[in-house]
């Protein structure tokens, strides 16, 4: 698939936040482990791919209802919270050369946008330790009661937030759930690579307009 990127095709861009924009899916893996260890269970092969692109109030639920866990929603989501500020904090990095594309996308005069389904406070919190946070223009987080990936509520929302067509807008993302929502939303979608969801690369190469491994190549 050939893609020629122009700044002048895009009057926003929207990112996904874990994997896509920050190298984070690992800390998940290791925070499920912790927590269901916890509780007296070890991990299900097949959880990973049960959440995928549910948004954080809907993982919370299906851990309750799978798990039979007494604590409420919020208090689940709460201990997630804790246990993963550290890691946001201290060693989630930024995917290679998103910070210098966020620049040149900048540098345009074009807006910013995330649209994940983890909680507003851990994406704030990363956004900030990575300064990034004063690029954003809009946060949109599953936490907010928006519908799970693939549907394109978040994308919309976030598109309505910055005043930019959804056709103007270019989003990122590394799951497939992602890229469904992102395409749902009528936009156009660049695939980003991520260890996490290797088992998809096929996919992802299918359903969205681009795969990159490293954001300069956009700006190269």
């Amino acid at each position: 698939m050939i893609f020629n990127f122009d700044f002048n095709d895009y009057d926003a861009v929207i990112f996904d936040l874990d994997g896509s924009l920050v190298d984070s899916m690992w800390m998940w893996g290791a925070i499920d482990r912790e927590y269901l260890g916890e509780l007296g269970y070890e991990v299900p092969s097949d959880l990973s791919g049960a959440i995928a692109g549910l948004s954080f109030y809907d993982t919370a639920e299906y851990f309750k209802n799978r798990f039979h866990i007494e604590d409420t929603l919020e208090e689940i989501g709460n201990r997630w919270n804790e246990m993963a500020w550290d890691k946001y904090t201290n060693e989630v990095t930024l995917k290679k050369g998103v910070k210098e594309f966020i620049q040149a996308c900048y540098n345009k005069g074009m807006k910013f946008g995330i649209a994940s389904s983890n909680s507003k406070e851990l994406i704030q919190q990363v956004l900030k330790c990575r300064g990034l946070l004063d690029f954003f223009d809009t946060i949109k987080s599953g936490s907010e009661g928006y519908a799970s990936k693939p549907s394109p509520e978040l994308y919309l929302a976030a598109a309505q937030d910055l005043g930019v067509d959804p056709k103007r807008c270019l989003v990122f993302e590394d799951i497939t759930q992602g890229i469904m929502a992102g395409k749902n939303a009528g936009m156009t979608v660049i695939a980003v690579d991520d260890q996490y969801s290797a088992f998809q690369e096929d996919e992802k190469r299918e359903l969205a307009d681009h795969y990159i491994y490293d954001y300069g190549e956009l700006i190269s």
